[in-house]
């Protein structure tokens, strides 16, 4: 009779092990799909309007683009605390060089460069010299922000060309031009991430460094190519996103870098390694614009924004560490 019980309890336990799991790697789109719901049922009126979604859109397309570069350098299994401070050092100086008199079009690809130098010596720092990526993204970070302060000389930076407000106010269809860069971004990233020798690449080094070497990629170069791109689209997302205010500040996208962590982590509990992928990442990104957009429409204080947003990251890093746990 006892051996019968046992013996039924762990039958069940293997039966229900798939479920929990299914519930695991789908509990991030069904929380994205509660908070929709929750407020749609509060405020069906404004929150389902399409005004209201294009305003989600629009706001979230610029986490998209630098979430999307923290979701490249996560594959590769680093992380880049630079992110926010690369977007801000980018925007701030396109904007510094246009009301210095330098060209619209010149001035965007210096600012692209500036983020693309950034990412280069976070994968110098952390490929070759071999300092940790916290450590490594962390100096480069604060750096980076003095620099974003000398550039603004720390005051806010208005009064930009018109011809540059195209890139971030401009509403071709009567769609946002940031839901564009937005899409695109993330499809670029998707391809090369699903599709192409690089992206297998870095998913072998995040996977397994020692294995991928030893199987002949450059594991290096792979990291360090992984942390170039990742500042080039943080630059694409400050430039967007100085263009959508019109103005430039001292510390205009540096709020990103946490809600880009947030994003990916999320993200990282919809597949069953517990890896970074640019599709949970979306979904990551829609939890946090869908929350912030909800909170704004009941008038719930921006502090408990941010609470939640930490609780969120917990939830999210508890959550991939269980995973990793499971399939393990």
């Amino acid at each position: 009779m006892v051996k019968s019980q046992l013996f039924s309890k762990a039958s069940m336990s293997r039966d229900l092990t798939p479920i929990l799991r299914r519930v695991m790697q789908s509990g991030t789109i069904v929380a994205l799909l509660v908070l929709i719901l929750v407020f749609a049922l509060i405020r069906p009126d404004v929150f389902l309007s399409l005004g209201n979604v294009r305003n989600i859109l629009e706001q979230v397309a610029i986490l998209t683009i630098i979430a999307a570069a923290q979701t490249v350098v996560m594959v590769v299994g680093d992380f880049d605390l630079s992110v926010g401070t690369t977007a801000t050092l980018s925007g701030s100086t396109t904007a510094a060089l246009m009301l210095g008199g330098t060209p619209v079009p010149l001035s965007v690809i210096i600012g692209l460069a500036v983020g693309t130098v950034v990412g280069m010596v976070n994968g110098l720092l952390v490929a070759y010299v071999k300092l940790s990526a916290f450590v490594a993204t962390l100096a480069t970070m604060t750096t980076v922000g003095g620099l974003s302060f000398i550039v603004t000389n720390g005051v806010t930076l208005y009064g930009l060309p018109e011809e540059f407000y195209w890139i971030g106010q401009s509403r071709p269809l009567g769609i946002p031009m940031p839901i564009f860069f937005a899409i695109t971004v993330a499809l670029i990233v998707w391809v090369v991430l699903k599709f192409t020798t690089l992206g297998r690449r870095w998913y072998a080094v995040g996977g397994n460094a020692e294995v991928a070497r030893l199987s002949g990629i450059n594991v290096n170069g792979t990291r360090f190519l992984a942390f170039t791109v990742a500042g080039f689209a943080s630059a694409i997302g400050g430039i967007i996103l100085v263009s959508r205010l019109g103005s430039a500040s001292s510390a205009g996208a540096n709020s990103y870098m946490l809600l880009a962590i947030a994003a990916v982590f999320l993200g990282m509990t919809i597949i069953k390694s517990g890896q970074a992928n640019l599709g949970g990442t979306l979904v990551g990104v829609g939890i946090i614009g869908v929350m912030n957009n909800g909170l704004n429409i009941v008038g719930a204080s921006t502090y408990i924004q941010q609470v939640l947003t930490g609780l969120i990251i917990i939830a999210a890093v508890t959550l991939s560490a269980l995973k990793k746990a499971r399939d393990a």
